[in-house]
């Protein structure tokens, strides 16, 4: 089992904004019926939350002092809400220098 199928099974949570992220590019690249169907399962899967103020405010803060996509600056500070672990593979939130919650490279998995 990887790591990622063991932490599904507790429905980690995941920003909207992330989720619409991996619908947008499972509609570019397979379909709008594709995406449907992603958007259905990773919503049974995942405890999702639309970010209020405070955590936008965050976000952009954290994208005001670092080169990485809006996109992860959510993902980052989502998981530091919850006092979580962030997996990822993407080199730009890996070797950030200061994130503000602890990051996991999958690539090493």
């Amino acid at each position: 089992m990887s790591r990622v199928e063991g932490v599904i099974s507790t429905r980690p949570v995941v920003s909207w904004i992330n989720l619409v992220e991996v619908y947008y590019r499972v509609e570019r690249d397979h379909g709008r019926l594709a995406a449907d169907d992603t958007l259905g399962s990773l919503r049974s899967a995942l405890s999702l939350e639309l970010p209020g103020t405070a955590r936008m405010i965050e976000a952009a803060r954290l994208k005001a002092g670092a080169p990485i996509a809006l996109g992860d600056c959510f993902a980052l500070v989502t998981a530091a809400a919850h006092d979580l672990v962030l997996l990822t593979g993407d080199p730009e939130i890996v070797e950030l220098p200061d994130p503000p919650c602890p990051v996991e490279d999958l690539r090493r998995h």
